[in-house]
């Protein structure tokens, strides 16, 4: 770092988790889908996967590096990757051009919760960063997943740490003569930015109360949304299991068949449009034109051979047969008319059968014939192979 912050620090190794009901990380869900709450409480503990793992352990290297450890003692340390120092080396230089003079106070790891709030007691979580930079408050988040890009506009997770910051005696201080709010995510290689007002956040606190209460009903409301994605109740929820019941289950004789065919007619077009929507945005990428929340990736890799016959020389000084090395197959009946053309012979018709492997949909107007039952189609093709 180029110079050294007002940081007040909790101790280290206190272990910080989020209250059962409600936390940061689940506060969208909870507050869209209060019914979740009981349903997530019914399910057993979810393994820590590796990414949340490494998230962990990133964590805890930035909160070091930003106390009073060197960031190459951090890193050498905790054997990090060059791809998880360069997102250490990223968070540190975010939190230079957020505070370029050094001058903000921060705290680190802190525990914070509603107390005295009527309706929220018992509900806390851990903010990464707060802080105060002149008139205004700082709520920073430090994400390092790579998968789902974190938006820092009306971030609930960021609203829940500034509320019950807000009412916590140890961080209260961050709002004391400050007139704004700012939101800051730090997803390396991009930082996110939202200023909003202590009024927002009041008036999230409010609706948070809201669907606390909500989740404590028999009948609190289930919902699908993109909340869903992390919810353990996945499995069991009614409304997610529903929706597959209904599509597996549903009677196709109470189907209309005018509105299916205009369906059909609708998902050709978008279709279309989709296809050509996903080509032009990869031509710009490609001309390094940016297409906002895209971007492109190098296909999967396949291993292909330099040299055919060097890797073929090599391998059999390995004393491999050369029946395991190279394999040998007929012809297929298209690579065998080909070979016959060149003698001006026919390929005969009784060896060959054509077997379609399944339908498609077509619209009345092509030119192919619609499809026999599949019973006749596998009739007249076994009685060519008997």
């Amino acid at each position: 770092m180029s110079a050294t912050w007002w940081c007040l620090r909790k101790p280290r190794g206190a272990a910080m988790k989020h209250s059962k009901v409600v936390g940061g990380s689940t506060a969208k869900r909870v507050m869209n889908c209060p019914g979740s709450v009981a349903l997530v409480a019914q399910m057993p503990p979810q393994p820590e996967s590796k990414y949340a793992a490494e998230g962990t352990l990133l964590h805890s290297c930035i909160e070091a590096a930003l106390g009073d450890e060197d960031l190459g003692d951090v890193i050498a340390l905790n054997r990090l990757s060059d791809e998880q120092a360069a997102k250490l080396q990223y968070c540190v230089d975010a939190l230079d051009t957020i505070d370029p003079d050094q001058e903000m106070v921060f705290r680190q790891e802190a525990r914070v919760g509603f107390e005295g709030v009527k309706g929220l007691e018992g509900v806390f979580g851990s903010v990464d960063l707060i802080g105060k930079l002149g008139a205004r408050t700082i709520v920073l988040d430090w994400k390092f997943g790579d998968g789902v890009m974190v938006d820092a506009e009306e971030n609930a997770q960021a609203l829940f740490y500034a509320a019950a910051a807000m009412h916590t005696a140890e961080t209260a201080w961050a709002f004391l003569d400050t007139n704004e709010i700012e939101v800051v995510i730090v997803q390396p290689p991009q930082t996110r930015r939202w200023v909003t007002t202590k009024a927002r956040v009041l008036q999230f606190m409010a609706d948070l109360k809201a669907a606390v209460h909500a989740a404590k009903q028999p009948d609190a409301k289930l919902a699908v949304g993109d909340w869903c994605r992390w919810c353990a109740a996945k499995p069991v929820c009614p409304q997610m299991t529903g929706e597959i019941d209904r599509a597996v289950h549903v009677s196709l004789e109470l189907l209309s068949a005018e509105r299916l065919g205009a369906a059909l007619a609708l998902a050709e077009r978008l279709e279309s449009f989709i296809a050509d929507a996903r080509a032009l945005a990869h031509a710009r990428l490609e001309k390094d034109m940016p297409v906002p929340g895209y971007k492109l990736v190098a296909k999967r890799a396949t291993r292909q051979w330099i040299d055919e016959a060097k890797a073929a020389e090599a391998l059999l000084t390995l004393n491999i047969p050369r029946t395991e090395i190279f394999k040998e197959e007929l012809l297929s009946p298209a690579q065998a008319e080909k070979v016959l053309k060149k003698s001006k012979l026919a390929l005969p018709d009784d060896l060959v059968v054509a077997v379609s492997s399944g339908s498609t949909l077509a619209p009345e107007s092509d030119p192919r014939p619609a499809v026999l039952n599949l019973g006749k189609q596998l009739t007249q093709a076994l009685s060519k192979l008997q």
